[in-house]
């Protein structure tokens, strides 16, 4: 299993991040990172797309969801198969989160070996006979940051642009309108704060490369959220429209 797993996801990664450094980024190991994490970004945009336009839909019909959960309180029979059929009707599928975090576990996993473990070339032998082997990986991104080392710097603004991300992703409120706080929009207050805290304190004690992976995704993730709540809430946002 763990030589599939090195085959698959590990030797790929870890040789395209040394294709980048050898010739698109001239030897730049913190543009190869953020280039490889928008490649993989773009790779994996149809799942991370319907994935996070979902996560946005639901919140947009919250307040049919909480009709529906009170007008059946008492049957759950029933309150599930009209949430059901409220989800069908406007496609949504409410577990593709679970489905997004066990596609994108394994690559993550792949990404934190190669920027933890293959910044320093021992053994020629995860490199692919077709790329060059550098002699040495410079760490330094942009004469100031090793990438082999924790950085404040990278922390901090992976803490802000994951708050940012977060919050682009509440639901929107209309404050014209007496709405009662769901349970949902609650809960998301709450990661817009937990989210950045669990950021901090676990990128603090990581090599800046993981940071500034995680930098990157966050940027990546707060444009595609921005394009889906402008498509979702901006156009057309009548009370049954059904976004493709």
């Amino acid at each position: 299993m763990s030589n599939l797993f090195n085959e698959i996801l590990y030797r790929p990664l870890f040789n395209a991040l040394i294709f980048l450094y050898n010739t698109i980024t001239f030897q730049d190991l913190g543009w190869a990172i953020i280039i490889l994490t928008v490649i993989i970004r773009f790779i994996l945009l149809p799942l991370f797309y319907k994935s996070f336009k979902n996560q946005t839909l639901i919140q947009k019909l919250q307040p049919e969801i909480q009709k529906i959960q009170h007008d059946h309180k008492d049957n759950r029979e029933k309150q599930a198969q009209a949430l059901m059929s409220l989800y069908k009707e406007h496609k949504v599928n409410p577990f593709s989160s679970f489905l997004m975090l066990f596609i994108q576990l394994p690559v993550l996993i792949a990404l934190y070996k190669v920027f933890t473990h293959g910044l320093v070339i021992e053994n020629a032998a995860d490199v692919y006979s077709f790329i060059a082997v550098p002699a040495h990986i410079n760490t330094i991104f942009m004469g100031v940051i090793d990438l082999g080392a924790s950085s404040m710097i990278i922390v901090l603004l992976a803490a802000v642009f994951q708050y940012w991300q977060t919050k682009i992703s509440l639901p929107k409120v209309d404050k014209s309108k007496d709405q009662p706080k769901s349970m949902m929009a609650s809960m998301g207050k709450q990661m817009a704060v937990i989210g950045p805290l669990l950021t901090f304190i676990i990128l603090r004690g990581l090599p800046s490369a993981v940071g500034l992976y995680w930098l990157t995704t966050s940027i990546f993730s707060i444009f595609q959220q921005w394009h889906i709540n402008k498509k979702i809430y901006g156009e057309n946002s009548g009370e049954n429209q059904k976004i493709s």
